[in-house]
C-alpha cells in the first residue's frame, strides 16, 4: 500500500487530497452549517467577486460521492499519466492552474451575460463547481500525445481510441445539458475543451523531438495537422468545421491575435506527432512504458498514415490552388512552328540592315 502511494506523482497527489478536502469542506458548510455556506467552496457568479479563490477550489469541491470517484480516477490517472509524460511537475501544474482558473472564469461570464439579458436571479445564483472542465482539458491532452491508442472496455467489447474521448465528452456533456438540464456541465466541458486545447495549440513548449532536434530545442505549440481544431470530430464533418475555424483563425491572425504557422512549423509538429508515436510514452492505464512492443509499433504506423494523409490533402489543395497561375502557351506561326523571342529579334535586325 505504502508503495503504491508512493508511485504518485507529488503534484497528482497534492490535487487528490485537494479533492478529498474541499469535497467534505463543502457537504460540512452545506450541511452542518448553513445549506447557503457552499458558496464559499463553489462558485456563484453572484457572489464570486466577493469570494475570488472560488475560481479554483469549486472546481475539487463535489456534490456527491459519485462526481467525487470520477473526479478522484480522473485526477489519478489521468494526472499521473500527464505529470510523467511532460516530465516536469511545472509544466504539469502550469496547465492545471489554467484549465482550472479560466474555465471557471468564462463559465461565470457567461451566466452573468444571461442574466444580464434575461433578468433571470436562477441564472446570477447558479452554483458552478465540479471537475468536468478538468475532465474535457486532460482528454485533450491525451489526444495530443497518444491519439491513436486504443483503450478497451468490458474486455474487449468496445475499442476506443483516445483521439475520440474529446468529442465524445462533448457530445454527452451537451446532450445532457439540453434534455436534461445540466447546463453548467455543458459550458464547464466546452470551456475547459477550449482552454486546454488553445494552450497546447499555441502555447505550451515542448521540447524538440524531431529527427532535425537536438533534444534540447523548445518549441512553442504543437502546428502539426493532426492536432489542428477540425481533426478532434469525426470524418464526414472535419471539413465544414475546418473552413469555420480556418476563417476565425485567419481572422485573429489578421488582428494580430495570433501569430500564423509557418510550413517549418507544421512539418516539425508533424514530426514531433511522430516521434512521440515512436518513443514510446507510458500506456494510459498502467504504471511503466508500453509493454507491448506490437501495440506501439501499430500506433506510430497509425501516426505515420495520419500525417501522410493530411500531407497529401495539403498537397492536393496546393496544385488545385497553382493550376490557374500556369503560364498561357506561346503563339506560334501558320506553318505550325513556335515563335521564340530571339529568332524575332533576329528578324527585325536583319530587316534594318
Amino acid at each position: 500500500m505504502m508503495q503504491w502511494r508512493l508511485n504518485i506523482p507529488p503534484l497528482t497527489r497534492v490535487l487528490l487530497l485537494l479533492l478529498v478536502a474541499f469535497s467534505v469542506s463543502y457537504q460540512t458548510l452545506r450541511y452542518g452549517v448553513d445549506y447557503t455556506a457552499g458558496h464559499y467552496l463553489a462558485l456563484i457568479p453572484q457572489w464570486a467577486l466577493f469570494t475570488p479563490w472560488v475560481y479554483f477550489t469549486a472546481t475539487y469541491s463535489e456534490q456527491n460521492i459519485f462526481t467525487v470517484l470520477i473526479a478522484g480516477a480522473t485526477i489519478l490517472y489521468g494526472g499521473k499519466y500527464l505529470e510523467r509524460a511532460w516530465g516536469s511537475s511545472r509544466e504539469f501544474g502550469k496547465f492545471v492552474l489554467l484549465v482550472t482558473l479560466l474555465p471557471n472564469f468564462l463559465a461565470s461570464l457567461i451566466y452573468v451575460f444571461l442574466f444580464a439579458i434575461s433578468q433571470d436571479d436562477d441564472l446570477a445564483l447558479v452554483v458552478i463547481q465540479g471537475s468536468v472542465a478538468l475532465q474535457a482539458a486532460f482528454l485533450v491532452a491525451f489526444k495530443q500525445l497518444v491519439p491513436e491508442h486504443t483503450v478497451t472496455i468490458l474486455r474487449g467489447a468496445i475499442n476506443i481510441r483516445v483521439k475520440h474521448f474529446p468529442s465524445i465528452f462533448l457530445a454527452a456533456n451537451t446532450l445532457s445539458g439540453i434534455l436534461l438540464g445540466t447546463d453548467t456541465a455543458l459550458v464547464l466541458a466546452w470551456a475547459g475543451f477550449m482552454t486546454s486545447w488553445t494552450y497546447l495549440r499555441f502555447y505550451k513548449k515542448q521540447p524538440d523531438l524531431s529527427t532535425a532536434g537536438t533534444g534540447n530545442n523548445q518549441l512553442r505549440g504543437d502546428a502539426s495537422e493532426t492536432f489542428a481544431f477540425a481533426y478532434f470530430w469525426p470524418d464526414a464533418m472535419q471539413a465544414p468545421i475546418a473552413a469555420i475555424a480556418d476563417g476565425i483563425y485567419n481572422a485573429l491572425v489578421f488582428m494580430r491575435v495570433c501569430t500564423p504557422f509557418s510550413t517549418e512549423d507544421v512539418e516539425t509538429g508533424n514530426e514531433q506527432a511522430t516521434a512521440r508515436g515512436e518513443g514510446g510514452l507510458p500506456n494510459l492505464l498502467n504504471h511503466g512504458g508500453s509493454r507491448n512492443g506490437r501495440n506501439k509499433q501499430e500506433e506510430a504506423e497509425r501516426r505515420r498514415a495520419l500525417a501522410l494523409k493530411a500531407l497529401d490533402q495539403r498537397l492536393h489543395a496546393a496544385s488545385i490552388n497553382n493550376k490557374p497561375q500556369s503560364m498561357a502557351p506561346e503563339p506560334s506561326l501558320p506553318n505550325g512552328k513556335i515563335e521564340s523571342g530571339p529568332s524575332t529579334i533576329d528578324e527585325a535586325d536583319r530587316s534594318q540592315s
